[in-house]
């Protein structure tokens, strides 16, 4: 694909404001259907849209359905919706700003569990950074402060599971279409939470006729910014550098803080400001360590000497 840094730039700019808006109608939506209705929904509609995209590019000869590694698959799957779900309940008891910035310590979450189940090992500018954002989250948090209490794990918990399918991603991701993969972790959420359902004391139907018609164009709403943002984001991959395009991901927190202000007139005080800004400090420059760190082991080589190459 030709490299098109500007357009990428564009779609990653997109995927934030349809994440940003997600979470925002999540938050709105759950407190009027149960939010495994929800969960059910966001998985169900990516599914179904992908299902539609892989049916009609494998009779042009593009991704089709089949998968050469389904246990990847069924793995990345589960860890996304543990992160979402984690999510999803986050975000009925925290401001949508203040949780993006939590849930936007995943790079330094990679690092930690890079080093703890990879035996990589990381540097001392890492660990600087995996401490930096850290301390980020807390002032956000401010743990004793009454704010938000045990519900500020909730989005720590999904960063966690989001960083353990990102290290998923990295090792196994060359070897799917991303496109089948998308129909499948949205498959793999949707069949796990239509179980739980049943399995709960939510009845689907019961819940959907009791709300509101217009929980309905929102849980539908929901589903097609959460397949949207995805794609946008696979897209952008293939348009321009990481490096170019990880930074501009953080974008997703002035989304958020924008969104949720325009929805409910809430706004991260001084502290809260300050905690976002650390956390998307240390995440770009972890994520920014990534790329470099990728790119020098990617580099050609020329030997000089026994103990001189250059790249």
């Amino acid at each position: 694909m030709t490299q098109r840094p500007g357009l990428g730039i564009a779609l990653i700019l997109f995927m934030a404001a349809c994440f940003a808006t997600m979470d925002t109608t999540v938050k709105f939506v759950g407190a009027l259907v149960p939010v495994l209705v929800v969960l059910w929904a966001r998985y169900g509609v990516q599914a179904a849209v992908m299902a539609l995209w892989l049916a009609r590019s494998s009779r042009r000869g593009g991704a089709g359905f089949r998968s050469a590694h389904p246990r990847f698959q069924a793995v990345r799957g589960v860890l996304l919706l543990l992160s979402s779900t984690f999510g999803f309940f986050g975000l009925q008891y925290l401001p949508v700003a203040e949780f993006t910035a939590i849930t936007m310590l995943t790079p330094v979450m990679v690092t930690l569990l890079a080093a703890t189940l990879l035996h990589e090992h990381v540097s001392r500018r890492r660990w600087l950074l995996v401490g930096g954002g850290l301390t980020g989250a807390l002032i956000v948090i401010r743990p004793g402060s009454g704010l938000f209490g045990w519900a500020a794990l909730l989005p720590i918990a999904g960063s966690m599971a989001y960083a353990s399918f990102q290290v998923l991603t990295r090792k196994l991701a060359s070897l799917e279409s991303p496109f089948t993969t998308h129909f499948y972790t949205g498959l793999t959420g949707s069949l796990i939470v239509a179980l739980a359902l049943l399995a709960s004391e939510v009845e689907l139907l019961p819940a959907l006729r009791s709300a509101p018609h217009s929980a309905w164009g929102l849980l539908l709403f929901i589903g097609v910014l959460g397949t949207a943002g995805h794609l946008m984001l696979v897209l952008a991959f293939g348009l321009a550098p990481t490096a170019v395009l990880m930074p501009v991901m953080y974008a997703q927190i002035g989304f958020a803080a924008l969104v949720g202000w325009l929805v409910f007139a809430h706004a991260p005080d001084a502290w809260g400001w300050l905690g976002m800004a650390v956390v998307a400090v240390c995440g770009a420059g972890s994520a920014w360590l990534n790329v470099r760190e990728a790119a020098a082991a990617r580099a050609p080589v020329t030997a000089l000497g026994a103990d001189t190459i250059i790249d």
